[in-house]
């Protein structure tokens, strides 16, 4: 994808809080993808609730199911897009979740809703989350494609009274469905005789706790054989200053080979922040 590209995907997303990116994945990783998962959605019970749905099945840790998962994860079309969009309210973006979704035959439309309410933090000044769907099987309006209601984001879209009418995102897999943290939408109804499948990768400000515990999901002995990249996403990186520390160190350090019983703290500190403490020992 060309720069002029992606930044028209950006401004779509950023105008619209949407934006259906078709041909964004090999249709064969896809197809790749969707086969390694087969025997985790067969074993997977329903859900239960009213929000995730009873005819619904879901699961995460999607890194550590299917090695086609990680190139969805560390698309850089999207990885760019998710660090124009956040990286100004963070010092870096992680993992949000990484979340298998099949919708059976039945279930109903769900509550429309915006993802960002998982947090209890002021809404309007800025972004707090970028959800992507890539589909498993088509998108149609008759088996429950995802329902997203247009400029119901930002500011402006939360002071609506009502969102509006919502658009089908319909469309095939190997397209990327991406929609902000503050886009209304839900799923709509199964009414067709197959199941809709689809994967959610999202990506939030990185001082945020991630909707999946990524820890629980990629303990060391799974994500010693991440990319740095990738762990980094996954939950293995400080957030400057010093969150998300182990013993006062970058977590990344429990991927070594060799882990020192005892671990001296080190600070990880923005270079403002350096600059400031500079100051201050220079004037004591």
């Amino acid at each position: 994808m060309t720069s002029t590209t992606f930044a028209g995907w950006t401004d779509q997303l950023l105008r619209q809080g949407y934006c259906i990116i078709p041909n964004a994945a090999p249709s064969a990783s896809i197809a790749a993808l969707n086969a390694d998962l087969d025997p985790v959605f067969a074993a997977t019970p329903f859900g239960q609730g009213r929000f995730y749905g009873f005819r619904t099945k879901r699961f995460g840790s999607l890194l550590r199911r299917s090695q086609h998962a990680e190139a969805l994860v560390l698309d850089p079309v999207i990885l760019d897009m998710a660090e124009t969009i956040l990286g100004s309210a963070c010092d870096r973006i992680q993992l949000n979740v990484a979340q298998a979704i099949e919708i059976h035959p039945g279930e109903v439309r769900q509550f429309p809703h915006r993802d960002h309410d998982m947090w209890a933090g002021a809404k309007g000044a800025h972004e707090y989350l970028l959800n992507v769907i890539w589909p498993l099987t088509s998108f149609t309006e008759q088996n429950g494609a995802t329902q997203i209601y247009p400029a119901s984001h930002g500011a402006a879209g939360l002071g609506k009274d009502d969102p509006g009418d919502p658009i089908v995102a319909a469309c095939e897999p190997g397209s990327a469905i991406c929609f902000l943290g503050s886009t209304a939408h839900g799923a709509g109804a199964n009414r067709t005789s197959k199941v809709r499948r689809g994967v959610v990768i999202g990506y939030s400000l990185g001082w945020l706790k991630p909707y999946e515990n990524l820890w629980l999901a990629y303990p060391p002995d799974v994500a010693r054989s991440f990319t740095p990249e990738l762990a980094a996403l996954a939950g293995y990186a400080q957030h400057r200053p010093n969150l998300g520390n182990y013993e006062g160190q970058c977590p990344s350090i429990l991927l070594r080979d060799n882990v020192p019983a005892h671990i001296g703290a080190v600070d990880a500190l923005r270079p403002d922040q350096e600059a400031m403490l500079a100051g201050f020992d220079e004037a004591r």
